[in-house]
């Protein structure tokens, strides 16, 4: 017998309601079309579902069979429509989201929180790369989204800012340059600093900036954490360059003065960036849209 879900359920709205007339009620069938889709089950099969009695029917052995593993598919097949529903939703699936340091560090922790628990069954896999890689990684479509800093060029893709991300130069309190109100990266070249650790993208994006003044950057120590090269400036190791919302909480625990970066490309905001709106999957669409993405 080859499955048929319809048949399957007629079959058990007639056995549930021990009465052919009844269950062809319940499926919201003409009693002579349920009637006609029994005996073409019982002929298929080549055995009899159901002995009919005066006041309705029972099932066979063989039905009994039948309504056993008919109850298991049909159960399975909602359990796999509910599955299915909550992936087109938005609320089940895996969703890829690539973003730069300061956004993987400040930006999208107490905003990401609310919507993600909202949505127990679905799982985010964030990736740390720098802007410039990530509108690379979109524009070939190997990404659906990320969030970079607009001083990356993006040309065919979408940019949306909906943060502040300036980057600014963390000092000692003692430091020649803790009295000034703002400096350029290129009066800091012969100072010794505190970085982030190897690959880190912030630090590669300020490696890179340092390298077009013609000296990279001559570095002290190497910290995993922003917490950990903040330590080190307070105690007097050395500068360091941290976005500014990193700058102001915690120099609420260490000592250090914040001085403003004047180059361009320190000045920044945070853009949410992808190619086209309708192509974004459900799930990355409610996303984005939480994080201030308008809809275009």
């Amino acid at each position: 017998m080859r499955p048929d879900l319809a048949d399957l359920r007629l079959f058990l709205c007639i056995v549930d309601a021990g009465s052919i007339t009844q269950g062809a009620v319940r499926a919201n069938l003409a009693l002579a079309s349920a009637s006609e889709r029994l005996r073409n089950m019982e002929a298929d099969i080549g055995v009899a579902l159901l002995t009919r009695r005066p006041r309705g029917v029972v099932t066979t052995e063989a039905g009994e069979a039948l309504a056993h593993h008919a109850r298991l598919i049909l159960g399975q097949q909602a359990r796999l429509q509910s599955e299915l529903k909550d992936f087109a939703s938005g609320t089940r699936g895996t969703l890829h989201l690539y973003a730069n340091t300061a956004a993987l560090t400040t930006f999208l922790p107490p905003r990401l929180a609310p919507w993600l628990a909202e949505r127990p069954r679905l799982h985010v896999r964030l990736k740390e790369r720098t802007s410039a890689e990530i509108v690379r990684t979109i524009s070939a479509g190997l990404a659906e989204a990320g969030i970079v800093s607009d001083a990356v060029r993006a040309p065919g893709l979408l940019l949306q800012p909906v943060a502040q991300d300036h980057l600014v130069l963390i000092v000692p309190q003692a430091h020649r340059l803790a009295r000034r109100d703002s400096v350029h990266l290129a009066d800091t070249m012969q100072e010794p600093f505190v970085g982030l650790a190897p690959g880190n993208a912030l630090q590669d994006h300020i490696d890179s900036h340092a390298r077009t003044l013609g000296h990279p950057l001559h570095l002290r120590i190497r910290m995993k954490t922003f917490e950990g090269l903040c330590e080190m400036v307070a105690h007097g190791v050395g500068p360091g360059i941290v976005p500014q919302g990193i700058a102001s909480r915690h120099r609420r625990r260490h000592n250090y003065r914040t001085v403003a970066l004047a180059d361009d490309w320190a000045r920044r905001r945070l853009c949410l960036c992808f190619r086209d709106w309708e192509a974004l999957s459900l799930p990355m669409q409610s996303l984005l849209a939480h994080l201030g993405a308008r809809a275009c």
